[in-house]
């Protein structure tokens, strides 16, 4: 039996050495958006992940174009079968963030531009390999991938992430927790943008002539929030309307972009055959919608359910209670659930304020999750 508690003790004696890993980490800008920060940020992450982990096996690179590149670190372990780790390394903070929010260490509680979304859980991830090498305990082969655009969307890193999730045992996502617990379900999230197109008229001359798009967007509103069934998990919100050229104009074009948020597959193709049905009232004006899924549901599969038990387990033995949660937001561990992998998200950060700028870890969190990460990889091993 793995000696948990003999884990968190070896990682709480390197507590200082995390710290400063993520001091430095955080001390480099890498907003979604800013292609040369990115490869900034990846180029010393590259040489941070061989110092403290050595050379891996191999090194998959798939270039960005305007985004961040995607890295895969194949690291060699037991004969059992991987597992994956996923991380993404972009932030939503702009350059220049830092310098009026810089790095801060107060007893237990470091702050930073994307310390808590995600940053801290890459370094937790890294320090739980090491544990496992002091240790001296086994390890399952290990998937690292590093993505630059997770925060817009991952449309670059989606198909690198998927091929990386064939043939694996198991998923870890070092996304920060949400309020300590572990995340075992998430909605899947659909982006659409749903237009009308009309006939132009004069408002006040000829009215009768006309066919207005702002009343077929208007209708369009009204059936599309009536979709949304709270109790099903299932959220559907135009957010953003907008059409017409001037208040005496019948409008001959509006838009409209929808939100939609559902918690199983089965509501997902509900709110799919409900778009594909959209039709104009005034059959001389024409509804068409654009868009997708951009994250599938993350169900609470029993693969997952069996994972997060082995992970509460472990937590126990170490005196910590683990819990579990289901949030309407979305990561790169739906595309891997999606897939039928025991996906455990929310393995990274606790602490608070994604995007915001309260945004701050816990140290001793940071040293508590790198210890049960390593506990659970060696039982994977």
């Amino acid at each position: 039996m793995t000696d948990v508690r003999a884990l968190h003790e070896w990682v709480r004696a390197h507590r200082e050495e995390m710290v400063d890993d993520l001091g430095r980490y955080t001390g480099l800008e890498t907003p979604s958006t800013d292609r040369l920060l990115l490869e900034a940020g990846l180029s010393w992450l590259d040489g941070w992940l061989r110092a403290r982990l050595g050379e891996p096996e191999s090194v998959g690179v798939t270039e960005g174009g305007e985004f961040g590149d995607v890295r895969v670190y194949d690291y060699a372990g037991s004969d059992a079968t991987p597992v994956l780790l996923l991380c993404h390394y972009d932030t939503v903070w702009p350059q220049g963030t830092l310098d009026g929010w810089p790095f801060t260490v107060d007893g237990d509680i470091a702050t930073g531009p994307g310390v808590f979304d995600m940053k801290a859980g890459l370094v937790q991830a890294v320090w739980a390999v090491r544990a496992l090498e002091a240790a001296g305990l086994p390890r399952p082969p290990l998937r690292l991938v590093l993505n630059g655009d997770e925060e817009i969307g991952s449309p670059v890193s989606r198909p690198v992430i998927e091929k990386s999730a064939a043939g694996v045992q198991a998923a870890l996502v070092f996304e920060a927790a949400a309020d300590g617990a572990v995340k075992t379900a998430r909605k899947g999230v659909g982006i659409y943008r749903v237009s009308a197109t009309g006939v132009e008229a004069h408002a006040g001359l000829d009215p009768g002539k006309g066919a207005s798009a702002v009343d077929e967007i208007a209708r369009v509103v009204l059936a599309l929030h009536g979709l949304t069934d709270l109790a099903a998990g299932t959220t559907v919100n135009v957010g953003v309307v907008g059409g017409g050229s001037r208040g005496n104009v019948i409008a001959g074009s509006a838009w409209g972009e929808v939100d939609v948020r559902v918690s199983s597959a089965a509501e997902a193709a509900r709110i799919e055959e409900a778009l594909a049905g959209l039709t104009a009232a005034d059959p001389r004006a024409t509804v068409t919608v654009e868009g997708g899924w951009n994250r599938p549901v993350m169900e609470r599969s029993a693969g997952i359910a069996a994972l997060f038990s082995r992970a509460r387990d472990l937590a126990a033995e170490m005196g910590v209670t683990l819990r579990e949660c289901a949030v309407g937001g979305a990561s790169d561990g739906n595309f891997v659930a999606a897939l039928g992998v025991p996906v455990l998200d929310g393995f990274g950060a606790t602490g608070d304020g994604a995007h915001a700028r309260h945004e701050h870890v816990s140290v001793s969190g940071m040293v508590e999750r790198s210890a049960l990460a390593a506990a659970v990889l060696t039982s994977l091993a």
